[in-house]
């Protein structure tokens, strides 16, 4: 149940995310600061810092997925695919 509600972060995230780019093609960007601000952090993070997580990504996996699936995970999902992830000896990754 945790790692559900874990990974339902990022999926909110890239839900925001398409919210901002369907209103704004409708001509009406968010205008609010604060708002525009989260828009622009949550597109940081969602884009810059899940592409950046990549390459541990496809160390932790160790090969028991393919790189692009690791790759789509990591990217829709971020560290919470990756980490929550067991080892090859059966345990939970740290």
């Amino acid at each position: 149940m945790r790692t559900a509600a874990l990974r339902a972060i990022p999926v909110l995230g890239w839900l925001y995310l398409a919210y901002g780019l369907m209103v704004a093609a409708k001509g009406r960007p968010i205008r609010h600061r604060v708002a525009r601000g989260a828009w622009w952090l949550d597109a940081f993070l969602s884009v810059v810092v899940h592409a950046a997580q990549i390459p541990a990504a496809l160390r932790a996996a160790g090969g028991a997925r393919s790189p692009l699936s690791t790759a789509v995970l990591t990217m829709v999902f971020g560290m919470t695919w990756w980490k929550t992830q067991p080892t090859m000896e059966g345990e939970d990754a740290p």
